[in-house]
């Protein structure tokens, strides 16, 4: 082989390394996150975590009735609406949100105008430079940043760190628990729960029963005209199980003598209606539980009236 054809074939070996190389980034960053890897580019470590399907709450017919509150037809709302081109009721798939010590970290899918963003994070006073964009918050400890991960999914994080969004682009350890299914489920550690005394009330006594275990999840599956609640608790041992399940047991009951005292019955507009049908059981080193919400407490907690 002569010395040019060695040239010409250094340079196809370079080519097609530096295309594959192109080509392997932009498959990487297409490819869908599953739930349990959007998990772990959250900071989960004590903090509670929320997410919620969008576009099975609005298959369900659930996301419409938010339709008809003030906060679909905020003025403020309906600007960002229009420079942004993005309106949750049509443009967003879903969201993963953790409540960190450090601030609220976001893991956003959706249908997203990059530069639309951009435009409008500038002109409320921020700045973008390369992919990350930083915009003033209510407060030095409420600065906003965000970037894209891939072209449908944004990393959204408000804290004192005005570049926190980019704590989200690698992975953690990620928590000890299995993400339950369902249209919206929320995650606690049985550390944040011991942490939190001023509870909503009538949830206190339920909170008492599982503040010892390691991780609570809480999922909503939408059925028919209702919601069903179900409670998965993981605990230490098989013991701790099936008392933490005779403790749920007992306060469910008691709630609904409560209710009786007091010459009332379970109201399936508020808590009281749900939370006193609960009915519990423990499998192993866990307990599981069920609840269901009427389509009631889901128009009254949304206040888009009855």
């Amino acid at each position: 082989m002569t010395p040019k054809n060695r040239a010409w074939l250094l340079l196809l070996v370079v080519a097609v390394i530096c295309g594959g190389s192109v080509w392997g980034v932009v498959w990487y960053r297409s490819r869908p996150l599953s739930i349990s890897a959007m998990i772990r580019r959250l900071p989960t470590q004590g903090a509670p975590l929320l997410y919620i399907d969008f576009a099975a709450l609005r298959q369900a017919g659930i996301l419409q009735l938010l339709d008809s509150t003030q906060a679909s037809q905020d003025p403020e709302y309906l600007a960002f609406v229009k420079r942004t081109r993005f309106d949750y009721r049509q443009d967003l798939d879903s969201a993963m949100v953790a409540f960190a010590q450090a601030g609220s970290y976001m893991l956003v899918k959706g249908h997203f105008e990059w530069n639309s963003l951009r435009a409008y994070a500038l002109s409320q006073g921020g700045t973008c430079a390369y992919s990350l964009c930083r915009v003033p918050g209510s407060s030095e400890t409420h600065r906003i940043s965000f970037l894209p991960l891939q072209t449908n999914l944004m990393a959204i994080a408000v804290s004192p760190d005005e570049s926190a969004a980019t704590d989200m682009t690698a992975t953690t350890g990620g928590p000890s628990f299995e993400p339950p299914g369902g249209a919206a489920w929320l995650a606690l550690p049985g550390s944040w729960l011991r942490s939190r005394p001023g509870l909503p009330e009538g949830t206190q006594m339920f909170a008492r029963s599982v503040e010892q275990a390691e991780w609570i999840t809480l999922s909503f599956i939408p059925e028919g005209d209702h919601l069903n609640a179900r409670l998965v608790v993981k605990c230490r041992a098989d013991q701790e199980a099936a008392e933490m399940s005779a403790q749920l047991i007992l306060a469910t009951a008691r709630l609904r003598e409560a209710i009786v005292r007091e010459h009332h019955t379970p109201n399936p507009a508020d808590l009281s209606g749900p939370l006193s049908s609960g009915s519990f059981r423990s499998e192993g080193p866990r307990v599981l539980g069920t609840w269901t919400f009427e389509a009631i407490f889901v128009r009254s907690l949304l206040g888009s009236g009855g």
